[in-house]
């Protein structure tokens, strides 16, 4: 018996680990994908879907055996067998949430540096550690931002104001100021957000980035778009009796089109 009841252990938690693979890989309940930082957390979001479909499926398939298995019988009046003392079986209920959540730990630590989450809080936007400089604080980001904004010159700056109820976004090159998120597709974005009253959030499910927008504390978060279409930006910090009505749109567009409408709107020649 115990020879049959180790064999159905090891079955059933293989049918899971593969059943746990096939949901996450075959099951997709993400928007599209449509930056570079996007693939990162979408690894992310599989592992954790595998780890909770195998606890939810197993965890339900064991109570529900308990509850046929152990039920009360006919006839029966006393309460069950008083277990305790049972050493192995609570080194493994301890062991294995342990070694589960250290996983998710570590793994998550990585992904978040893979997104530029572990850069240096503070430095400035043109690249100058001067203390007397404007301190700005490093969002995450589509990579390092030392590899990105710093040294990428093709980068595109773009300033976001946030304010309630509004995303105003203001393009230095030309001096445009507009309601909407104009970015070309593949180029990387530079976007310095500062908020003028209260914490807002900049949040854009497609390209799986959200980032305060601190009062005092102007923040630069890189990306870069993959995909040309028209996405909801979402305001994710409740901000005040309109906050469900903060939203806005980043319209990624081909780098001609994009060229097309930076000289439409520009105030200045460019």
């Amino acid at each position: 018996m115990p020879k049959l009841s180790a064999i159905l252990t090891l079955t059933s938690s293989l049918i899971l680990g593969v059943g746990g693979v096939w949901i996450a890989y075959n099951v997709d309940m993400l928007p599209v994908s449509a930056s570079m930082n996007a693939p990162v957390y979408d690894e992310l979001y599989r592992v954790l879907f595998i780890i909770g479909c195998i606890l939810f499926i197993g965890m339900t398939a064991l109570v529900i055996y308990s509850l046929i298995q152990f039920r009360r019988r006919p006839g029966e009046t006393g309460d069950g067998i008083d277990l305790e003392g049972n050493i192995s079986l609570e080194i493994f209920w301890t062991a294995v949430p342990a070694i589960v959540v250290l996983f998710v730990g570590l793994y998550s630590y990585d992904i978040y540096d893979r997104m530029g989450g572990m850069q240096p809080l503070m430095h400035d936007h043109s690249g100058k550690m001067d203390n007397q400089a404007e301190r700005v604080w490093g969002g995450i980001g589509s990579g390092p931002i030392e590899s990105s904004s710093r040294t990428n010159s093709s980068s595109l700056p773009i300033e976001l104001t946030a304010m309630q109820f509004a995303f105003i976004f203001h393009y230095p090159k030309g001096d445009i100021i507009s309601g909407e998120l104009h970015v070309p597709v593949g180029r990387e974005v530079s976007l310095k957000m500062e908020s003028k009253d209260v914490i807002h959030a900049f949040w854009v499910p497609q390209f799986r980035l959200k980032q305060d927008v601190i009062p005092g504390q102007p923040t630069i978060l890189n990306f870069t778009p993959t995909k040309a279409g028209n996405f909801p930006i979402v305001c994710a910090e409740l901000c005040g009796p309109y906050h469900g009505g903060m939203r806005s749109n980043v319209i990624v567009d081909e780098q001609e089109d994009f060229d097309t409408w930076l000289k439409e709107n520009a105030k200045e020649s460019i």
